[in-house]
């Protein structure tokens, strides 16, 4: 395979960036939703006095974050592929510059709402870009690998930024956790302007009228390997979305652990995930991609199920949880890139619709799972062990019948084409 420079160069006036820079650019770029969500988290008691306001109105910013990374990452798509990589990266990082400053000075709650959906808007484009990029530079399993790799760059912030953040708010007030974030975003777009080149020429053939940005979403939508391991990586992952909200609650709440120590378990969980994406790279020499998705989807449901009968039955154990906990996020780490990976390797020339869709569908999916788990919140266990559970669940039965199809398709393909190879020796 190329070498990623070389593959960047040929089309790029930038100078040549080499793999290992172009890797931890493109997990900076897609670290910027994680680091947005998890830094401020600590600080929404501050907020909330700060504003004259109360938690369940801060959380709402939460929210518009949420649904603004949902709806821009549909529009960055079809950018990307119109304007090449670059220029609608770059737009869409001085979008969150501008926005992250705004948040930094809210003089209310509904600003600040506001604010964080507008963000939202200029953050998701470092996403969309960053899978984009990948599917032009890289092919086969290496696509895989370099998920793998990124996943070091965006698991980090689950271990560092909720931490950060509430030193920041802690020491000198909230308003400087948003100024954080401008300050990470200025650094990410020097560094998109110095290093990284176009990785696909624009194409102006490409519409951006409403029929026809339809036409290449819904193309892609139902292509059977996009449809197949986009939702099963977009389902599974919603796992982790429960996680998140339900956690604080399960740890500190029912187990009465302090919140420096909820941050330590934190901190330790992720780095399963983080280890299992470097683990994932090793099997992929000897495995195939759909046999590694489709063991860790049995292992991860195995321990979802597990994890919800215990809580159901009223069994609130410290270790027991955090095993299980471990083994379904480290499954993550074995799934998401392997099915992202999959998800988009049909598409070398429109992967900027297919990273959209791909990334409004893993969203989409783990906002669900999080609005669930808060809408059942019964002070126990059960809502996040059982949001875990149906999204395991679902991810592995998605998985089994997207295989079929595509394995049916493929045999009727290959029928056509023998029954075609005889009428032309007639």
């Amino acid at each position: 395979m190329p070498d990623a420079s070389s593959n960047i160069s040929n089309v790029a006036s930038a100078p040549p960036i080499g793999k290992t820079k172009l890797i931890f650019v493109l997990g900076l770029l897609s670290a910027i939703g994680p680091f947005s969500i998890d830094m401020y988290l600590p600080a929404f008691p501050d907020i909330a006095k700060g504003l004259d306001t109360s938690v369940a109105h801060v959380m709402l910013s939460l929210s518009s974050f949420f649904l603004g990374i949902s709806i821009g990452q549909l529009i960055y798509g079809p950018m990307l592929e119109r304007y090449g990589r670059k220029r609608p990266l770059m737009i869409g990082l001085i979008v969150y510059a501008v926005a992250s400053l705004a948040c930094a000075y809210s003089v209310s709650v509904n600003m600040l709402v506001v604010m964080r959906f507008f963000q939202a808007l200029g953050g998701c484009a470092g996403m969309v870009a960053a899978r984009a990029i990948i599917r032009d530079v890289f092919e086969g399993k290496e696509i895989a690998r370099v998920f793998s790799a990124i996943m070091l760059v965006v698991a980090v912030s689950p271990m560092i930024a909720p931490t950060l953040g509430g030193y920041l708010s802690s020491l000198v007030g909230w308003r400087y956790v948003f100024g954080a974030l401008f300050l990470l975003d200025v650094f990410i777009l020097i560094m998109v302007i110095r290093t990284l080149g176009e990785t696909r020429a624009p194409n102006k053939s490409f519409s951006l009228t409403p029929p026809a940005i339809v036409k290449s979403f819904w193309e892609v939508l139902w292509h059977p390997q996009f449809l197949a391991f986009a939702l099963t990586g977009a389902v599974a992952n919603a796992g982790i979305y429960a996680y998140i909200t339900g956690s604080p609650q399960v740890f500190m709440e029912i187990h009465g652990v302090s919140g420096q120590t909820y941050g330590w378990i934190f901190a330790a969980l992720a780095a399963g995930l983080i280890g299992a994406t470097q683990v994932n790279n090793f099997m992929l020499r000897r495995h195939e991609q759909e046999r590694i998705i489709l063991t860790a989807c049995v292992v991860q449901t195995v321990s979802g199920i597990t994890l919800a009968v215990l809580a159901l039955l009223g069994i609130d154990l410290m270790f027991p949880t955090l095993a299980l906990v471990f083994i379904f996020l480290c499954c993550q780490g074995f799934i998401f890139p392997n099915a992202s990976s999959l998800s988009i390797a049909p598409f070398s020339h429109n992967a900027g619709s297919a990273s959209a869709l791909m990334g409004a569908l893993q969203m989409g999916i783990g906002a669900l799972a999080s609005s669930a788990v808060s809408f059942f919140q019964d002070h126990t266990a059960a809502p996040m062990s059982v949001a875990m559970m149906i999204t395991a669940v679902a991810g592995l039965i998605i998985n089994l019948l997207g295989r079929r199809r595509i394995s049916r398709l493929a045999s009727q393909d290959q029928v056509l084409e023998e029954e075609v190879e005889m009428v032309n020796t007639l």
